[in-house]
């Protein structure tokens, strides 16, 4: 009886790979053609209900790539920020890219000093670094800088972290401009190539 219930857990843990890695999209709003969206919440355009804390219905190395804009700020800077980055370097294949927009904590807090900008225009900048507030879901945990989320990169294993100026390929909040500013950080980090041998 033990070892056919070892066996049952054993085999709930083991998932299929898919025939190619996937591209996934965290959190996406909409169906693009070669990407897999993943979000808390189903619907009609999502392919795979979950956490991006929690990956593990996902093989090592099963992912080819993952997109996630305007995601990471909901996670609490003290723990789950750090497993969902450990998790998508996990499921990333060797060389995988993760691209990554988050609010630029930086930029919205020299949007938010400038003296030009009425008492709306601060409001509606708090907004941005705090989250909308509409859902239970619809608020922001940490602010990130570029230093801020390339120490949280590096400690999860990732290298060659860049900041780029558009992710390419989706025109979503991760190229939002207000008051003649971007307001997101973008960046596109990679897994370790697999050690030669």
């Amino acid at each position: 009886m033990l070892g056919a219930l070892l066996k049952n857990i054993t085999s709930r843990k083991k998932r299929p790979a898919p025939a190619t890695p996937l591209r996934l999209h965290i959190g996406g709003k909409s169906r693009h053609p070669g990407w897999h969206v993943l979000d808390v919440v189903s619907g009609e355009h999502v392919d795979f209900v979950g956490s991006c804390v929690d990956l593990s219905q996902f093989r090592d190395g099963s992912v080819a790539e993952i997109y996630a804009s305007h995601v990471l700020e909901h996670l609490g800077y003290q723990k789950d920020l750090s497993r969902a980055l450990s998790e998508f370097r996990r499921v990333l294949a060797p060389g995988g890219a993760v691209r990554l927009s988050v609010p630029d904590l930086q930029t919205l807090c020299e949007l938010f000093l400038d003296p030009a900008r009425s008492a709306q225009d601060r409001f509606h900048v708090m907004r941005m670094m705090f989250g909308g507030q509409l859902d239970d879901a619809d608020f922001h945990h940490v602010g990130l800088t570029e230093e801020f989320l390339s120490e949280y990169l590096k400690r999860a294993g990732f290298v060659d972290i860049v900041r780029v100026a558009d992710l390419q390929g989706f025109d979503d909040t991760s190229r939002l401009v207000y008051g003649g500013r971007a307001i997101s950080l973008s960046m596109v980090a990679h897994a370790p190539q697999a050690p030669d041998g």
